[in-house]
């Protein structure tokens, strides 16, 4: 066991390899706990919501091994990461600071980004609102904003967003979560994925464990709260196009995001590759990471000057 810089003991040895290096940086005015494995060009992952760093636990060793730099973050809020209190300590101003942080304490001014989720959403403003720190960009089932803002007036996808309404609530989404042992959590992790397994025993655990630290329940439903916040009006108007290299990849059985999202992106991104995989659902690191790493890979692998629109149905 150690104790980390909040004060919080860890067993250092519970998850991970012994290849992979828990450490903590201090950016942007908060303590962040990270894993990092490998050398070489600097890759960033971006958890979502409600997990951790170890969403990507399939991932850090694929690129590592092919001669990447891995630091797998948990986002403010998460897991060993600071919880400071206050709905306002997760605008997404704040958010992106977090991310440059990493990657400036890390020693290099450009980095490969990637997120899943919530990690997509911040990944996508990031590479807006700070093109010149980002080298390549790759997005896992989360929606470019543009496209999230028109579908969501829509009911259809309004539909699949009503937990985002929910969350708006004082205390009680932590309530509802929180109960019966995060029997919510425990039943999305095993029955959202198309492939069975896809979320082992051991993977539910460390959920549930990363979820239970002290704060983070309430600091992660409030990037929620901070999010509606914003003024979508305003927000939509400063949208820039994003001339980065970009793979987004989506697992079509998603019950959260509709595949509508994923078209018209033209305008917005045209160094876009776009992989669709018809057998995965919105946890599609997980339970398709074989192929996920592949395409991961290729992309990282091509050199810059992505065709402009590559769609594909993953098979």
């Amino acid at each position: 066991m150690i104790e980390n810089d909040a004060g919080v003991m860890v067993d250092s040895d519970a998850i991970g390899s012994e290849a992979w290096v828990h450490r903590y940086a201090v950016v942007n005015g908060v303590h962040l706990h990270y894993v990092e494995c490998g050398s070489g060009p600097l890759v960033v992952l971006l958890h979502g919501f409600p997990e951790f760093w170890y969403a990507w636990r399939h991932q850090i060793p694929a690129l590592a091994a092919a001669g990447y730099r891995v630091i797998a973050l948990d986002q403010r809020g998460y897991n060993l990461s600071d919880k400071p209190k206050g709905v306002g300590h997760y605008c997404l101003e704040a958010l992106l600071g977090d991310v440059l942080g990493i990657i400036r304490h890390a020693g290099e001014q450009r980095a490969v980004v990637a997120g899943h989720d919530w990690g997509g959403a911040i990944a996508w403003n990031f590479a807006m609102c700070h093109p010149e720190a980002v080298e390549k960009l790759i997005i896992l089932n989360a929606p470019h904003p543009q496209r999230f803002l028109e579908e969501i007036t829509g009911f259809s996808q309004l539909r699949k967003s009503w937990y985002m309404f929910l969350f708006q609530l004082p205390w009680l989404p932590e309530r509802l979560i929180r109960s019966y042992d995060y029997a919510g959590l425990e039943r999305t992790l095993r029955n959202d994925p198309i492939h069975p397994g896809a979320f082992s025993d051991a993977d539910i655990a460390h959920y549930k464990q990363a979820i239970a630290q002290p704060g983070a329940l309430t600091a992660t439903i409030n990037y929620y709260r901070a999010l509606f916040r914003i003024n979508p009006f305003v927000y939509k108007q400063a949208i820039p196009r994003i001339d980065i290299p970009t793979l987004l990849i989506w697992g079509e059985q998603d019950r959260y995001l509709g595949i509508r999202l994923t078209e018209g992106l033209e305008p917005w991104v045209p160094k876009l590759q776009l992989e669709r995989i018809p057998d995965a659902s919105h946890w599609v690191q997980a339970e398709v990471h074989e192929r996920v790493n592949a395409l991961m890979l290729d992309f990282l692998r091509t050199p810059d000057g992505i065709p402009p629109v590559i769609s594909s149905a993953f098979q």
